[in-house]
């Protein structure tokens, strides 16, 4: 089976995750579906985005780039796919995530972090 292209999920910059969560509630009505100190997933009917923690220092996971998402049904093909062409390596396949995906990511030229993301609940309920 072929891995299915959903939907794209812009990932952006925060260096205040709580503050921003609050303005996001306030000023487009989404909702906090998961939240850290480092990471927010917000939704509001079809629309999601998430935060992630960036301070354009050494200790920031974005190291000075930005961040996207690509929800996906059926992750595994382009894994094996990616994988292949050594853009990634068997160690970055995440299952299982506190936020209910399964998931692999990888950094462009750019220093551009690229995510693959699968929806656990949506494959367990049939939803996609």
């Amino acid at each position: 089976m072929k891995t299915e292209i959903l939907n794209t999920i812009p990932g952006l910059p925060t260096s205040d995750i709580e503050r921003d969560i609050a303005w996001y509630k306030e000023k487009m009505g989404l909702e906090a579906y998961f939240s850290d100190n480092m990471y927010a997933v917000l939704y509001r009917d079809n629309f999601c985005l998430h935060l992630q923690w960036h301070a354009d220092t050494e200790d920031d996971p974005l190291l000075g780039g930005s961040m996207v998402r690509i929800y996906v049904k059926n992750i595994q093909p382009l894994f094996e796919e990616f994988l292949q062409k050594g853009t990634v390596t068997p160690d970055k396949f995440r299952k299982s995530t506190p936020w209910d995906t399964n998931e692999f990511g990888f950094y462009d030229l750019n220093k551009n972090a690229i995510f693959i993301m699968e929806d656990i609940q949506s494959l367990t309920n049939n939803k996609i």
